[in-house]
């Protein structure tokens, strides 16, 4: 049995996570679980999987009457520290990452030092913290294979290929409910048409990153911490369809790509048992005929800033992905309560950047520093954008 700890798991990811291990209940079994505030969810999940520690990261929603009232031998814990330690339990095999934010840096490290095999589906850790997980993971500690879609097929396409035979890798971006949308028209929507998203069904956040494509900036700077390959071999395009989730292109021309039905479990599934496939009767008998036809465009710069702001924070490198990722967090949150507009995401995210430098991070403490930073910059320009506008 593969004993999983899944973080996040009232989440999408989390609850993908939940429905390959029904599938499979003879290879996994969930030992601890968390959530951030949804103690209701969590104790369904805790009723049905009977884990041995459920955390609510915030402390104050679980009491102590909820706590002890809660049937069955599983321990109940709160506050961020007790989501580390569950990372880094040492009965655990895998650790599935799926918290949402710059929060989810400390279990990513917690896991890693503890020699555990990482299923990352919180970008955030590599965007904010790449300095401090490249060390970690050049100590020979742990084994990080991504969840997200896009580095789940770069990293199937390149296994068993010398990293120096990889010229290099593209990401699929479906262009969010926007696509071919002008900067202008732009300006009007609001987050009731920006959740909907064409071909995934994620949360909040998520679906308000693809439609800025600010999430594929970030999966830039994830690819380039991953696969240690250079921004000016990382590319993006806007494939619509969903079924080529990335192509990797090798020196002597050759390209591979990895094709699939828009779904994460098929992902989650290749991170749980990697590098070996198990077979799973729902997601087998894709068809290419259905599929058809595959398109794919480039990425309109003008129309989505806070893709190019992304991708020039990777390159100037240190803590500027951190600021980046901060920004844009009070940013999408700001628009989600029509503080700001969708084209005054970017003019959020951009006072971010210009209020924290480029320095190496040397510890966490220093990353969680520009974060902190960057917010306040973030949260000075919402208020700024407001008073515009009133």
């Amino acid at each position: 049995m593969i004993r999983i700890a899944l973080l996040g798991a009232t989440g999408s990811i989390g609850r993908s996570t939940l429905e390959v291990v029904r599938r499979h209940g003879d290879r996994f079994r969930i030992v601890g679980v968390s959530a951030h505030r949804s103690v209701d969810a969590l104790a369904g999940i805790v009723d049905e999987m009977e884990p041995e520690v459920a955390v609510v990261a915030d402390p104050s929603a679980l009491n102590g009457a909820a706590a002890t009232g809660r049937a069955g031998a599983t321990e109940w814990r709160s506050g961020p520290e007790a989501v580390a330690e569950l990372a880094r339990r040492g009965d655990v095999d895998v650790v599935v990452n799926a918290l949402v934010g710059a929060a989810g840096l400390d279990a990513t490290l917690a896991a890693l030092e503890a020699g555990h095999r990482l299923a990352l589906a919180n970008k955030e850790s590599l965007v904010a913290g790449g300095p401090l997980v490249r060390r970690v993971l050049a100590r020979g500690s742990g084994t990080l294979v991504p969840v997200d879609s896009e580095h789940s097929a770069i990293l199937q396409c390149m296994e068993g290929a010398p990293r120096d035979s990889v010229a290099r890798v593209v990401l699929t971006a479906s262009g969010g409910p926007f696509r071919g949308w002008t900067s202008d028209r732009l300006a009007h929507v609001g987050p009731d048409a920006a959740l909907k998203h064409p071909t995934w069904d994620m949360g909040a956040k998520i679906s308000i990153d693809s439609a800025t494509l600010a999430n594929k900036s970030l999966e830039v700077i994830e690819a380039h911490v991953l696969y240690g390959l250079d921004y000016d071999r990382i590319g993006a395009v806007v494939h619509p369809q969903s079924i080529v989730h990335s192509f990797v292109e090798f020196v002597d021309g050759s390209v591979l790509a990895q094709v699939g039905d828009p779904t994460m479990e098929l992902p989650i599934l290749y991170a749980l048992t990697y590098p070996e496939r198990r077979p799973d009767p729902v997601l087998r008998g894709f068809d290419p005929v259905a599929a058809s036809p595959l398109t794919f465009e480039e990425i309109d710069h003008d129309a989505f800033p806070l893709f190019g702001l992304g991708v020039d924070a990777g390159r100037r490198g240190g803590v500027a992905p951190a600021a980046f990722n901060a920004g844009n967090e009070i940013a999408v949150a700001a628009f989600l309560e029509r503080r700001v507009s969708f084209p005054g995401m970017a003019r959020v995210v951009d006072a971010a950047l210009e209020a924290v430098g480029a320095a190496e991070p040397a510890s966490v403490d220093e990353v969680r520093e520009a974060d902190r930073e960057a917010r306040r910059a973030a949260r000075a320009e919402v208020e700024r954008l407001k008073e515009r506008t009133a």
